[in-house]
């Protein structure tokens, strides 16, 4: 006689932009409950900001934690991807899928919020390929950008503002139309491309609108009001750029 087993479910967990405090309770609820960690990292010989921002606030005793390599490669929706990347995404596929065939639980965590610029959703794409029926629950998370605005004290949006949020790793005039264009602009991913931002940005009138935060919340943060100071530095991943063209009495 055999027995069926019930699947388990995979848990995208966001646990916000660094700072463990910042995790919500329901984050560190799943996370305790799951016995199968997922986590991602960039580097083969790296590790997992997700994980040591999970384990601050978590316990890990008798938990199975695995730290899976997502490359640090540009992924251009609708076109063919890199094969590593690829490779990446069906490998932590695949790993996820032999623990949930066995009815255990598997929770990921996630840099921020899962369903912004996430590794978490491009494994889910490749899962629910290869097992439709797969059963995830996203816990949304803090974002890096709600973290800035609240330490700089400056709204993301406020009235009829118009805002948008921009991966800043992009090299067309995309950039330029969209600052030309939204009432606050949110850049992430600027750690290498300050050069290039803040000369657009000087051409356009709007470095004194800028502000950067590097690290937000982490005992190391770093905030520059004059972002021309950020020329030359070796900025952290964790930098996100917050440029607001109007105030709140104009």
């Amino acid at each position: 006689m055999t027995t069926d087993i019930q699947p388990g479910r995979l848990y995208l967990v966001g646990v916000g932009p660094g700072d463990p405090e910042l995790m919500t309770c329901k984050a560190a609820r799943i996370l305790d409950q799951t016995k199968i960690w997922v986590a991602p990292k960039a580097k083969k010989n790296g590790n997992s900001s997700a994980l040591h921002i999970a384990t601050a606030q978590v316990g890990v005793t008798e938990k199975t934690v695995l730290e899976l390599r997502f490359p640090m490669v540009k992924v251009h929706l609708g076109r063919k991807q890199a094969d590593e990347v690829v490779q990446a995404w069906q490998e932590a596929a695949a790993v996820v899928w032999s623990h949930l065939e066995r009815g255990e639980d598997v929770g990921f965590p996630t840099l921020g919020d899962p369903a912004l610029y996430s590794t978490a959703f491009y494994l889910l794409d490749t899962l629910q390929g290869r097992h439709p029926d797969a059963r995830v629950t996203i816990i949304p998370g803090i974002t890096a950008m709600a973290a800035c605005s609240a330490r700089v004290c400056s709204p993301l949006g406020l009235g009829d503002d118009v805002v948008s949020i921009v991966p800043a790793a992009f090299d067309d005039d995309r950039l330029r139309t969209i600052l030309t264009t939204f009432d606050a602009v949110i850049l992430m991913k600027v750690f290498r491309k300050m050069a290039k931002i803040v000369t657009l940005l000087d051409e356009l009138g709007l470095t004194d609108k800028a502000v950067l935060i590097e690290r937000c919340g982490m005992d190391d943060q770093k905030i520059y009001t004059d972002i021309r100071e950020t020329l030359g530095r070796d900025l952290h991943y964790f930098s996100t750029l917050l440029i607001r063209k109007r105030g709140i009495t104009g």
